[in-house]
């Protein structure tokens, strides 16, 4: 998922994903995640910071 906003923000993020896992009968391979920083946040204000975050994933048996 593509995260645009402040770090702090990502929980609410996490939130649809975990949705999106759940309705479409897929489960977490692991309780880890990754966080794919898109931008530098040295250089860009908070509300436009971009992040991919990703859950490893698979169908329900």
């Amino acid at each position: 998922m593509l995260h645009v906003g402040p770090y702090d923000d990502e929980p609410q993020s996490f939130k649809v994903m975990n949705e999106f896992i759940k309705d479409n009968n897929l489960e977490k391979t692991s309780l880890q995640h990754r966080e794919i920083y898109l931008s530098d946040f040295r250089k860009v204000e908070p509300s436009k910071l971009k992040t991919v975050l990703r859950y490893k994933v698979k169908p329900i048996e």
